[in-house]
């Protein structure tokens, strides 16, 4: 019989987002997902960095309070909000309200804090960091900002656009110490968090 503790601990992706898979699957490593049902309303007084964290917190614990067994899992929680002149910034939803998104943003910085947590099942440990990015958009006219939505349809992105594809267009800066941070999982920090976790990312132990 192997010797399960030699073998490294079940990683679970506590998200329904696409764009978040995708970016774990740039590890290379073996994990499931499994889309945590909680409540994301911004609690009342609470900044865009709380709200982040929280919600990062809160999807990665819901999941593992619906884990069976003593199996060791590590459950990745993330979440994303963006703000600009105080206003927090959501998933559109809606060709309308991504145009309105838009409108609002051009010309101006908006911050994305894209919090992450590492939630250990066993020790009940929590790692968590907010990464902020900060976005600089470009004052492109209302028919710019139209024909990019028709052609990219962004409307599960926090703030509408997707940098990882046209929406660079309608950007003028971007600095952040996490490249993935925007797209929605920030593999550096969770890299970090991983191997503090003794997670045997590229066989190191």
């Amino acid at each position: 019989m192997p010797d399960s503790s030699k073998r490294p601990p079940r990683l679970i992706l506590a998200s329904s987002s696409r764009y978040r898979r995708e970016l774990l699957e740039r590890l290379r490593v073996p994990f499931d997902v499994i889309v945590p049902a909680i409540d994301e309303t911004p609690r009342a007084g609470e900044t865009p960095e709380m709200t982040a964290l929280r919600l990062a917190e809160v999807k990665a614990r819901a999941v593992a309070a619906g884990l069976a067994g003593d199996e060791r899992t590590l459950v990745i929680g993330s979440d994303q909000v963006a703000t600009y002149d105080g206003h927090q910034i959501g998933k559109p939803g809606s060709h309308e309200k991504a145009l309105t998104q838009l409108q609002g943003m051009r010309g101006r910085e908006v911050l994305f804090h894209s919090a992450i947590c590492l939630f250990d099942s066993r020790s009940a440990d929590a790692q968590t960091v907010d990464v902020v990015t900060r976005v600089r958009f470009r004052d492109l006219p209302d028919a710019a900002l139209d024909a990019y939505l028709r052609a990219e349809t962004p409307y599960d992105c926090a703030g509408s656009a997707k940098a990882e594809g046209l929406g660079i267009a309608l950007l003028d800066a971007i600095e952040s110490d996490d490249p993935t941070a925007l797209i929605g999982l920030p593999l550096i920090a969770l890299t970090r968090m991983l191997l503090a976790a003794c997670y045997p990312l590229l066989g190191a132990r």
